[in-house]
């Protein structure tokens, strides 16, 4: 889990990033929750996240966005932490130019990012979005959401409620060709609080139908 440095919009980026072992793998970036609100790459989440995309093959990066840990620059609402998330994605794949595609994962805030950064990069062919805001942010921009995903929603969160997302996913999921699934784990607040491992448990079952099991013998 080598530490990597990198330059945003708003000076270094701070990260981690695991290198696939497989020229021409996908591209995995891991997003995070708020800043304001205790949020780093290291949120039990996105470590799980990130590992979940490792044993998958992907070179995966999870990084800070600025004014968190050691990354430079102050919070900025949403629209610097955006161009912090296109300045993460352009050096992964400047690290891995054969890869084939790219794979977005956020949680909470950093879902808000995730599927705003999906709007812009069509080379993102897949997304997980954890405890996505939508009673908080404007995700009205995904009309049409151009790849299929899953969002993953706590039955207990109180922070954002599982009926706004269910709205949202509503208003997109007859688009042509992309199908957009929702799991909710039963009894998870906004946080999953002792619910990490239900939570994993659906998006493992959900990235196994998109990009296969992993085999057994890569888990010995």
């Amino acid at each position: 889990m080598p530490e990597v440095i990198f330059t945003g919009p708003a000076g270094r980026i701070e990260g981690r990033y695991q290198p696939a072992k497989e020229k021409g793998a996908p591209i995995a970036i891991i997003l995070h929750p708020h800043p304001q609100f205790g949020g780093t790459m290291n949120n039990q989440i996105v470590y799980n996240l990130y590992y979940d995309f490792v044993k998958r093959g992907f070179a995966v990066l999870r990084f800070n966005f600025r004014g968190v840990g050691r990354s430079q620059g102050t919070f900025d609402h949403g629209q610097g932490e955006l161009s912090d998330a296109a300045a993460a994605l352009d050096w992964a794949q400047a690290m891995n130019p054969d890869a084939r595609a790219c794979w977005i994962a956020g949680v909470s805030f950093g879902a808000w990012i995730g599927m705003q950064l999906l709007m812009r990069r069509p080379e993102i062919e897949g997304f997980i979005s954890i405890a996505a805001m939508a009673n908080r942010y404007d995700f009205s921009f995904l009309a049409p959401c151009p790849s299929s995903g899953l969002f993953v929603h706590g039955s207990e969160d109180r922070v954002a409620p599982v009926r706004d997302v269910v709205s949202v996913i509503e208003k997109v999921k007859t688009q042509k060709g992309v199908k957009l699934e929702h799991a909710v784990v039963e009894g998870a607040n906004h946080f999953f609080d002792g619910k990490v491992d239900e939570l994993m448990v659906a998006v493992d079952e959900y990235l196994d139908k998109r990009l296969g099991a992993v085999e057994a013998a890569e888990q010995a």
